[in-house]
């Protein structure tokens, strides 16, 4: 039975399938929001889990190996675009996307405990923008409209926000994978993995047209995957860690 995995339709998250179609491991597109529980249902078999939902998997998952998605500096992938400036936001209505996991609560933790702000409200960015405050972009929304929105002329890279606040990248996904997997079939997910970065990596460097569906030219693309790390180490481990007791300041029974 080939192995599946779920995939995340983000430009930071395609290098981890570009081997996966020639080792026959079965791709399925997901939500951010929605990988931890097809993991949990057994769906699929592994997967990149947005940070907020890995303490879901405590049993019965591992993470694989260190592969991870963080961002080491002003990256574009969660954005938050406002009518007014950041400190002035309590009370507001902020426009979320469906499949936000992290970017909802990274938001509430910078607003709470970095700026001092007053509880908002998040609403379904499914209805006219400009009826809301702020808009709360992620992934390749965020970095299709990179430029700004017009009638929201403050921009906050959250990301960013996070690292400047506390020194640490800020780590959005970790790979998690059922420790009933066989070896071998695990060893090929692995592999697969590291391949695929090299080699998308490499093609990157030798990219010569646009991404029409990101409206990116080459420079913008690479660019972004430079401001991505893909491995966990020190730093990445501190910053999980202090994203969860964080986290639990907030929601000290767990919610989120």
């Amino acid at each position: 039975m080939a192995t599946t995995v779920a995939r995340i339709p983000y430009l930071g998250c395609e290098a981890f399938y570009y081997d996966m179609e020639r080792r026959g491991i079965e791709v399925r597109n997901m939500a951010p929001a929605i990988i931890a529980s097809a993991l949990l249902n057994g769906e699929v078999d592994s997967g990149p889990v947005p940070i907020t939902d890995c303490v879901l998997l405590n049993e019965g998952f591992q993470p694989l190996s260190g592969f991870c998605v963080t961002a080491v500096n002003n990256s574009g992938a969660i954005v938050l675009h406002s009518k007014v400036p950041i400190k002035e936001l309590g009370g507001s209505n902020i426009a979320i996307p469906q499949e936000s996991s992290p970017d909802q609560t990274l938001l509430r933790i910078l607003l709470t405990l970095k700026y001092e702000v007053g509880p908002v409200n998040f609403v379904d960015s499914q209805n006219a923008e400009d009826s809301h405050d702020g808009l709360l972009l992620a992934g390749n929304q965020a970095l299709r409209r990179r430029r700004g929105v017009r009638g929201f002329p403050h921009r906050y890279d959250l990301a960013e926000e996070w690292r400047e606040w506390t020194g640490l990248p800020f780590v959005f996904f970790r790979w998690m994978v059922r420790t009933g997997m066989e070896r071998p079939e695990a060893a090929i997910l692995e592999d697969a993995l590291y391949v695929g970065q090299e080699d998308w990596l490499d093609n990157l460097y030798r990219m010569s047209g646009p991404r029409d569906d990101l409206l990116m030219l080459p420079k913008d693309v690479l660019e972004h995957v430079q401001s991505l790390r893909f491995y966990m180490g020190v730093p990445e481990q501190k910053a999980i860690d202090l994203f969860n007791r964080h986290l639990e300041s907030l929601e000290p029974n767990g919610k989120q």
